[in-house]
């Protein structure tokens, strides 16, 4: 519902601010652009979803060697202890914890069609222990805030609609990604911690959280202490040296666990082709909204408003131009994305602007779909402060992901 009032609010104040150039500014080529940019906008749409068939069937195809090789079980496995602790209203031992550790782990390698089955199964078993059916839980809710802060560690459609668009390292964000989606994870989960009023100098919690944390801060003293010219080298050697890492993983561990490996790679290319296919429509139809509303000078009348009161400060000007991505994700992960997209097209895929973009984009995810989702499925009416500390997440994510992208990418 929300992705549909966004989608109209762009078509009519695109046509209304069109509508004043025309009249107070005579601008008559203003309509012209309108309706090249929405042709133009739905063959890019198109080009774009037709040109991932062959690198998201090739990701969704080893992720799905990764899922039937124990990686997302042995992930569940890795983070367990720390949350029994994050969840102490839960029941020792109670389902719920099996499923929020798959859906968790699931997320984190952007097995985005796994996770969210899963999720709605941990939070309907969260529901059954629930004292108010109306009201979110405890543990409901921090369950919802961890999932709309989004930690991922392998950011794979970005990659892929990097490698569309013709970037020279698709991968060159990885890092950038990573550090920017901790720190959201980190402030929602401790922002829930402190109202819940969880024992965060817990040793277990400290144990994870001091040592997720070391290895983050030791990530950027070392990046801040390299000449500029080396960061981005030594960065995407890095993203891709894992990521090749982590691929050889997928397929040893599978091995390992006698999985037909060739098998399992074709049963997830198949549904890689098929969600390519599936995304045509949606990508073409915010596209085409998205393009109306710049070329009608709408969002760089938002953007340049921003970016003056920023010079005005006396701040560096250029992250502006990636600000409605930051704005649209918690809204619409749709939206966002046909953003970035656009910011890619307009910029160049390594561009500052463009980089910043995706970075923004893999920061967190959709905080207000999260929640209808979530909590609409077992009947939630009462959210609490849920909402509250996804968005504290949300800025917490996006203001790191402008300060890594002034250390990597200038």
């Amino acid at each position: 519902m929300a992705l549909n009032y966004i989608w109209i609010a762009f078509f009519i104040i695109g046509f209304i601010v069109a509508l004043g150039q025309l009249i107070f500014v005579g601008n008559t080529q203003i309509f012209n652009d309108l309706i090249n940019s929405v042709f133009s906008n739905a063959k890019t749409g198109f080009e774009i979803s037709l040109g991932l068939t062959g690198a998201l069937t090739l990701w969704m195809g080893l992720l799905k060697v990764g899922e039937k090789g124990g990686v997302v079980a042995l992930l569940g496995r890795l983070i367990g202890p720390l949350f029994e602790k994050l969840f102490p209203g839960l029941p020792k031992g109670h389902p719920a914890y099996g499923s929020i550790m798959l859906n968790i782990s699931a997320n984190m390698l952007g097995l985005d069609n796994a996770a969210t089955p899963v999720g709605l199964k941990a939070m309907k078993e969260m529901q059954e222990v629930n004292p108010d059916k109306e009201t979110a839980s405890n543990a409901q809710i921090m369950f919802l805030v961890l999932n709309a802060a989004g930690l991922t560690i392998i950011p794979v459609s970005i990659i892929v609609f990097r490698t569309q668009l013709g970037a020279v390292n698709p991968a060159d964000i990885f890092i950038p990604i990573l550090i920017s989606t901790f720190a959201a994870s980190l402030t929602g989960m401790v922002s829930v911690a402190i109202i819940q009023k969880i024992n965060l100098f817990d040793k277990v919690i400290l144990a994870y959280l001091g040592g997720l944390t070391a290895i983050i801060i030791g990530i950027i003293i070392y990046f801040s202490r390299l000449p500029k010219e080396q960061i981005s080298t030594i960065s995407t050697f890095a993203a891709n040296f894992i990521l090749m890492s982590i691929i050889v993983l997928f397929i040893v561990m599978a091995f390992i666990k006698k999985v037909n490996v060739y098998d399992a790679f074709i049963e997830g290319a198949k549904e890689g082709f098929n969600t390519a296919i599936r995304i045509i429509p949606f990508l073409v139809a915010i596209l085409v909204a998205i393009g109306i509303f710049r070329a009608s000078g709408a969002m760089d009348f938002i953007i340049s408003g921003i970016a003056k009161f920023f010079t005005w400060l006396g701040v560096d000007t250029r992250f502006t131009g990636a600000l409605p991505v930051a704005f649209m994700k918690p809204l619409s992960g749709s939206g966002a994305r046909g953003l970035m997209i656009d910011a890619m097209k307009t910029n160049g895929p390594d561009s500052f602007i463009g980089r910043l973009s995706c970075t923004m984009q893999g920061t967190t995810d959709t905080t207000f779909y999260i929640v209808a989702v979530y909590f609409g499925s077992v009947g939630i009416k009462n959210t609490r402060y849920s909402i509250g500390c996804g968005l504290l997440a949300d800025l917490a994510g996006f203001t790191a992901a402008i300060f890594v992208a002034y250390l990597f990418f200038t």
